[in-house]
C-alpha cells in the first residue's frame, strides 16, 4: 500500500485526493490517502457561513458552467441535483465610471449607443483590426496590450476592472500570456481580437448549419453555479467523498527527502512518513515547508506574490434600497477614486442568501492597487464601503448587517514573468518527482482552473504509483 499525503484541505487539495482515489481503483493500484489541514475545518478560501439569514461567501461564490472539470466533479460525487445556476440578473454587469453605471453592453448595436466609452475611445477601439500583430515573444503586461490594441480609455474602463475583478490585480503588472492565455492566442492566430471575432463567428454558424457545436470567443462565458447553501456544498461533498483520512489541526511546518519518500514535521512535532507528497497550499506556505528541501524552489516560491482583500456583507431590509439591483453588480475603474473595487448584488445572483424582505451586497476592497486597505480598521473600513455605496447607488440606510473577512493574501498575482517562474520552479523539483504542487499560485485562479490542475497532478501521481508499485 502506497502512502500519498496531500497538504492542504482546500479545493485542490481535496480535488486532487478524490481523483488519486478514483484514477487508483481503476488502475486496480493500491493507494492509502492522507490530507493534512492547519485549519479546524475544510474548504481553504472556500467558506460558505449563515448568520441572521444571510448566507456570506468568505471567498469565492462560485464557478462558471462553460468548462466540464467541475461539472464532472459534481457528476462523480452525485450532488449535480443540487447545484443552483444564478438567475437571469446575473447576465447584466455594470461599471461604475464618471459618477454613472453604465451596463456593459452586450452586442454591437448596445456598445455604439452605451456611453460607457466616448466616441473618441469608440473610435480608437474600432481601429483594433489595423494594429499589426506582435511578434515580440517577452511577455507582455495587460495595461501593455491593452493600450496597444485597444486604446487607453478602453484599458481603464475596461480591462483594468475585470482585472480587478478576477484577480484583485493590477493590469500595469500583470501578464497576458498567463492571466488570459487565449486572448493572447487570438491575437497570434488571426492577427487581432476583432478579426479572431469575425473568424469564429463565421466558423460557428458554418458549424451548426454542419450539426456541429463550437467554444466561443474570449470571453468568459458560461452562467455562475453554486448550491442552495453555497459554494462550501462542493468541498463538504468531495471530503465526504474520499476514503482516506483527513487530518485537520495539522500544520505542515517541513518536509525532508528520505530514502524511499518524505518525512513530513507537523507544527507540533508529530512526524508523518509518505512515499508521495502533493502540496496544494498557497506558494508562501509551500515555501516555507520547502525551505530545507530545496532551497532554490523555496526562493522562486517565495517571488509569487498574493493581493490582500477585504470582503465587506452587508445586508438591508429591501424597503430601504431604492435601486433595483436588477443585475450581477458592478466594477469600479481606479481612475473614480473609490474605496471599494465593486459590489455584488448577492441576493439577486442567487436566491436564499437574504431573509425574506431583506437584500444582501457584497464588496470588495484592496487588491494589488491598495494593499494597504487590509490594515484599516473595521469601522474604517465599514464607513469607507458605505460613503462607496452611497455615492454609486444612493444607500444612504446603515446597513442592519455587517460581516468584514480579511484575506492578508487573497489571490495569487500573476506578474510578468510568471510562466518562466513556474517553468523553474518545475524544473527544481526535476529530481524529486515523488514531490509535486498544485493550487492556485500556478496555472489559473479559478475553481474550475484548481480542479483540472489537481486532476492533472492525480494523473503525475498515478504514474509514480504504477512505477512504486511495479518494484513490489
Amino acid at each position: 500500500m502506497t502512502r500519498v499525503v496531500i497538504i492542504g484541505a482546500g479545493i485542490s487539495g481535496l480535488a486532487t485526493a478524490y481523483a488519486v482515489e478514483q484514477l487508483a481503483a481503476q488502475a486496480e493500484l493500491e493507494v492509502q490517502t492522507l490530507v493534512l489541514e492547519k485549519l479546524d475545518r475544510t474548504g481553504g478560501k472556500i467558506w460558505s457561513r449563515r448568520e441572521n439569514g444571510f448566507l456570506c461567501e468568505w471567498g469565492p461564490n462560485g464557478f462558471l458552467d462553460n468548462k466540464p472539470m467541475t461539472l464532472e466533479l459534481c457528476d462523480s460525487l452525485g450532488i449535480s441535483d443540487q447545484l443552483l445556476r444564478s438567475d437571469d440578473n446575473a447576465r447584466k454587469r455594470f461599471i461604475y465610471s464618471e459618477q454613472v453605471l453604465h451596463q456593459l453592453p452586450e452586442n454591437g448595436p448596445a456598445f455604439l449607443k452605451s456611453k460607457l466609452i466616448s466616441w473618441p475611445g469608440k473610435l480608437r477601439l474600432a481601429c483594433e483590426p489595423l494594429i499589426p500583430k506582435r511578434t515580440d515573444q517577452s511577455d507582455e503586461t495587460l495595461a501593455e496590450f491593452g493600450r496597444r490594441r485597444l486604446g487607453n480609455e478602453a484599458l481603464n474602463k475596461l480591462i483594468a476592472p475585470m482585472v480587478s475583478g478576477i484577480f484583485a490585480g493590477d493590469p500595469e503588472t500583470m501578464s497576458l500570456k498567463s492571466c488570459f492565455k487565449r486572448i493572447y492566442e487570438l491575437e497570434q492566430e488571426y492577427g487581432g481580437l476583432i478579426k479572431a471575432m469575425v473568424r469564429l463567428a463565421k466558423q460557428k454558424k458554418a458549424d451548426i448549419k454542419a450539426g456541429k457545436a463550437v467554444a466561443s470567443a474570449a470571453g468568459p462565458g458560461g452562467i455562475l453555479t453554486s448550491f442552495q447553501e453555497g459554494i462550501q456544498q462542493l468541498t463538504e461533498g468531495v471530503g465526504k467523498g474520499l476514503q482516506g483520512e483527513i487530518k485537520l489541526t495539522s500544520a505542515v511546518s517541513k518536509i525532508e527527502q528520505k530514502s524511499g519518500g518524505y518525512i513530513l514535521t507537523l507544527e507540533s512535532g508529530e512526524q508523518l512518513d509518505a512515499e508521495i507528497v502533493v502540496s496544494a497550499v498557497p506558494a508562501y506556505a509551500a515555501a516555507t515547508m520547502l525551505a530545507e528541501n530545496s532551497e532554490k524552489t523555496s526562493a522562486m516560491l517565495k517571488q509569487i506574490p498574493y493581493a490582500t482583500m477585504n470582503v465587506i456583507c452587508f445586508g438591508y431590509q429591501r424597503e430601504r434600497i431604492t435601486h433595483n439591483l436588477d443585475g450581477f453588480g458592478y466594477l469600479i475603474p481606479k481612475a473614480e477614486g473609490r474605496s471599494t473595487l465593486g459590489t455584488l448584488w448577492d441576493s439577486s445572483i442567487f436566491p436564499n442568501r437574504a431573509p425574506e424582505g431583506h437584500v444582501l451586497l457584497r464588496s470588495m476592497m484592496g487588491g494589488a492597487t491598495n494593499m494597504g486597505a487590509i490594515d484599516l480598521s473595521e469601522e474604517e473600513v465599514k464607513k469607507r464601503t458605505m460613503d462607496d455605496l452611497w455615492q454609486i447607488m444612493r444607500i444612504a440606510a446603515k446597513p442592519d448587517f455587517v460581516r468584514i473577512f480579511r484575506h492578508p493574501h487573497a489571490i495569487p498575482q500573476y506578474t510578468r514573468g510568471h510562466a518562466a517562474r513556474v517553468e523553474a520552479i518545475e524544473d527544481s523539483l526535476r529530481g524529486q518527482p515523488d514531490l509535486l504542487l498544485t493550487g492556485n499560485a500556478f496555472f489559473g485562479v479559478g475553481l474550475n482552473d484548481c480542479v483540472n490542475n489537481s486532476n492533472l497532478t492525480a494523473q503525475k501521481v498515478i504514474e509514480r504509483l504504477k512505477i512504486h508499485q511495479s518494484k513490489c
